[in-house]
């Protein structure tokens, strides 16, 4: 089993660091500067950090934070958030990010990932896809715009068509899950896992040293992300890697 990665994730508004719950009600929790020393410090192995109202007149600010993150840490950084074109990928990249996160924009222009891949290469594009269980339990769809908008697209054929596009990895979140602290969706993920071959990072859901556990023992992801849980404090990314590598699972220490 290779290592696996712990990464803490920035949702970022406006500049400041916030957090809600399946996407709603955020809270101001911090600077993103600071919270990314802090986790560099922590022995991170990524940092992810995404822009979740990425208005036009926010682009700048983005960029600017982007850049003072990047000047701080010496790890993998991933950037998402209102990414549309390949000039604004270009942006991200020369400000200092290592890989961008496409979300919503992939959706609506798939081609967005394939020209990506094919200048900037495969490693360097994560398709970010946030899944809503069906109501009749038959499978996922696609949500996108922070949750807002359910696109009928079934999760498991949206992720294989962007694999073939060229994403080199899949960041995935499930909205049922999200800020709820009860674990990862293991159902999701489990199906996910069976359909590509390409790294997997789950998001949305973790509570305690055990989610994580979970979802290494169970090898359905290769990265385990979290936020609130290293943002207020209730656990480091040390606690975390110490307990997985005293239960057997390979981390980087």
């Amino acid at each position: 089993m290779l290592t696996k990665r712990i990464i803490p994730c920035l949702d970022v508004k406006d500049g400041k660091v916030v957090k809600g719950i399946n996407f709603v009600g955020l809270k101001e929790v911090g600077d993103p500067v600071k919270l990314a020393q802090k986790y560099y410090e922590q022995g991170a192995d990524e940092l992810v950090f995404l822009d979740i109202t990425a208005t036009h007149e926010g682009r700048d600010t983005m960029i600017r934070v982007v850049r003072n993150v990047a000047s701080s840490i010496y790890m993998p950084f991933t950037v998402g958030g209102g990414l549309k074109t390949i000039e604004d990928i270009k942006n991200v990249l020369r400000a200092g990010a290592d890989k961008v996160s496409l979300n919503s924009a992939a959706v609506k222009d798939p081609k967005l990932i394939e020209q990506g891949a094919r200048i900037f290469g495969n490693q360097c594009i994560v398709l970010a896809v946030d899944g809503k269980k069906r109501k009749d339990g038959t499978g996922w769809n696609v949500v996108i715009h922070g949750g807002r908008i359910d696109t009928g697209i079934d999760l498991l054929d949206w992720i294989q068509t962007a694999v073939s596009l060229g994403a080199g990895e899949i960041l995935l979140t499930s909205m049922d899950t999200d800020g709820v602290k009860k674990g990862y969706d293991l159902e999701m993920l489990k199906a996910v896992r069976s359909v590509t071959h390409v790294p997997v990072i789950a998001s949305g859901g973790c509570g305690s040293l055990e989610h994580f556990y979970e979802v290494f023992e169970s090898d359905l992801a290769d990265a385990a992300l979290a936020a609130s849980l290293f943002h207020y404090d209730e656990l480091t990314i040390q606690d975390v890697k110490n307990d997985l590598k005293e239960k057997g699972i390979p981390v980087r220490l």
